[in-house]
């Protein structure tokens, strides 16, 4: 059977977990739900020869070797072809990123070369024919004048270019074939691990305060609250609870706080991570190509798009059916691929400019209530720091260290017995010794 169950993100917090954790310490890192941690948990330890350590107190810590992502790896191979795939991804979404660039690039020098084609074409005709008043068939002079394709080009040479393009290298490798799909299509989504980052936060927060907390605390880094009764009763902390295994505890007051004896439990002294004060979501940018990269792609577009419009012109007057003869036929046939191909380039792009200011608006909205909500928190009213003390009351934190444990899998059981039993009888005869001390 293959480890079906076995999560990514459970693995990264294993490995970031220095490879022995608690169903707790899991829940925290990765921002899982307390139950699928310890289901998971399980799993691996099965598939990857992990190890069982259970504490005097009956609580269990999962120790797994350092090269258990290479033992799945030798064990299944779905897990193989997995990982060959997601390299094999990379590239394919690579190429499919610069074919934009490509298909822009033969669109421009299919469309230049054919209208190049036809103004040479009735240029030599216009040569020979001494009683065309008017060059080109109707078309004004001076219409294809070298210099009118590249108006829309920068100057890409210049200085000031040129240290543009070096400030954009500090900060993005992007080249500009994959600048042109980032011009069209963006660079994905900024905040697609807000649910992750949501969970992970809150998880923070809980340990931060060691297992008890207020819901005041959480509410920096949840969405919709609720109106009325169901904001004053707190109905949005029933999703934390469940996450977390927690339960909620009444005060005299009829104050209620949040105590989650799972996430109480840890493996080691954790490093103490900084929490930010509210869930922040990031702004979507346009791309994250240069200045420079984003004028050039839409310099090229709009000489495309012109160039379409300009041949469709010289198609439909029948200039070009005398300019080319039978070749027109091929043209024609792909025109409105690249008509369709020039207007997409440049409408695709205003469309996502403006949906993504409506966007930010609204994400900028929902920061700042979060943030308002945090704010709370730094001015304490006499109500809200009564149920802060009270909290505390639930607090703790159990390490669980080696000198803790009554039984572990790496080892034998019946050496382990042995050992507890000679344990045993040594803390009887302190207490024994305790008890009836010598006479003196």
């Amino acid at each position: 059977m293959e480890p079906t169950r076995l999560n990514p993100d459970l693995m990264r917090a294993v490995e970031g977990l220095n490879y022995r954790v608690t169903a707790g310490d899991l829940a925290t890192r990765a921002g899982l739900d307390i139950n699928l941690a310890q289901q998971g948990l399980l799993a691996l330890a099965s598939e990857a020869g992990g190890h069982l350590q259970v504490a005097e107190s009956g609580e269990i810590v999962y120790l797994f070797p350092p090269n258990f992502r290479a033992i799945l790896r030798n064990k299944y191979f779905r897990l193989r072809l997995q990982e060959w795939w997601e390299r094999v991804w990379r590239v394919l979404f690579y190429l499919i990123r610069i074919s934009f660039g490509i298909i822009l690039i033969l669109s421009l020098v299919i469309i230049l070369v054919t209208i190049a084609a036809i103004v040479i074409a009735l240029s030599f005709n216009n040569d020979n024919n001494s009683d065309s008043g008017d060059s080109f068939g109707g078309i004004p002079e001076g219409l294809f004048s070298p210099d009118i394709f590249w108006i829309f080009i920068p100057d890409t040479y210049g200085s000031s270019s040129t240290s543009r393009r070096a400030a954009s290298r500090k900060n993005d490798s992007m080249n500009f074939l994959e600048a042109v799909f980032s011009f069209l299509f963006g660079d994905g989504n900024p905040n697609a691990d807000l649910e992750q980052r949501r969970w992970r936060q809150i998880g923070a927060v809980i340990q931060k305060n060691r297992g008890a907390v207020v819901a005041e605390q959480i509410a920096p880094y949840l969405d919709n609250l609720g109106q009325g009764f169901a904001r004053e009763y707190e109905d949005y902390m029933l999703p934390v609870l469940t996450r977390f295994n927690g339960k909620p505890e009444i005060s005299p007051e009829g104050a209620i706080v949040y105590h989650f004896p799972d996430l109480q439990t840890t493996a080691a002294n954790q490093i103490k991570q900084s929490v930010p004060a509210y869930l922040k979501e990031k702004p979507w940018r346009f791309s994250h190509a240069s200045s420079g990269q984003l004028m050039a792609a839409a310099s090229l577009g709009a000489v495309n798009f012109v160039g379409a419009l300009v041949l469709g012109y010289l198609l439909a007057g029948g200039t070009a059916t005398l300019a080319l003869g039978g070749a027109v036929s091929i043209i024609q046939a792909i025109y409105w691929l690249l008509f369709g191909y020039g207007t997409g380039f440049l409408g695709i792009p205003l469309v996502r400019y403006f949906w993504l200011q409506r966007h930010n608006r609204k994400l900028a909205q929902r920061n700042e209530e979060r943030q308002q909500r945090a704010v709370q928190m730094t001015h304490l009213d006499p109500d809200l720091r009564a149920k802060l003390n009270y909290a505390r009351q639930f607090a703790g934190q159990t390490v669980i260290q080696q000198e803790d444990l009554v039984y572990t899998t790496e080892r034998d059981m019946l050496e382990q017995d042995l050992e507890q039993a000679d344990r045993i009888d040594a803390e009887w005869q302190e207490r024994l010794n305790a008890s009836n001390p010598p006479d003196r």
